[in-house]
């Protein structure tokens, strides 16, 4: 699998791919409309443009070896700075955390390439990036769809609640 594939970071030249990417995704899960697609591909290739330049944003994109300029793949975090709050140490120890969490956003496979295991090998390089990072918090919002390969690479299920507003 890890030969098949090439990952590399995304830049701010790559706001565009990344942008019609998350377009299609929350096309594929039914939440953008035909007639809004191109509204939200633009709005989403501003604010990534701005944030992969300031690096609140850090994606990485996947082409198949041999292929390096069509991407079919990609995800990426959003960079979130949170006042302390407590955690634990790996030993299970309190401790108090920073606050530096990160969202995975985007995680995107062009239909040819799904179960092919380039989302899994995404996911493994922000798992390995946020440990890196020291990240004190890596979380997700999954799609019915992607639930079991988070599931299985150890993500589970929170307390989060969302408020349900006209806007949210």
């Amino acid at each position: 699998m890890l030969d098949q594939f090439h990952i590399r970071p995304a830049t701010p030249a790559d706001a565009e791919t990344i942008g019609w990417q998350r377009a299609r995704m929350f096309q594929d899960m039914g939440d953008v409309p035909p007639h809004l697609f191109e509204e939200f591909c633009a709005r989403a290739r501003e604010r990534l443009r701005d944030q992969l330049a300031t690096g609140e944003y850090v994606g990485w994109l996947a082409s198949a070896r041999g292929a390096p300029d069509r991407v079919i793949a990609g995800a990426g975090v959003q960079l979130r700075y949170v006042l302390p709050h407590p955690g634990k140490a790996p030993n299970g120890d309190a401790t108090i955390s920073d606050g530096r969490h990160a969202i995975i956003l985007n995680v995107f496979t062009e239909p040819e390439w799904r179960r092919h295991g380039v989302a899994t090998l995404l996911m493994r390089r922000i798992i390995a990036w946020s440990r890196a990072e020291r990240l004190d918090r890596l979380v997700l919002h999954a799609s019915a769809e992607g639930r079991l390969l988070y599931e299985r690479l150890g993500f589970t299920a929170t307390n989060e609640m969302r408020f349900a507003s006209d806007n949210a």
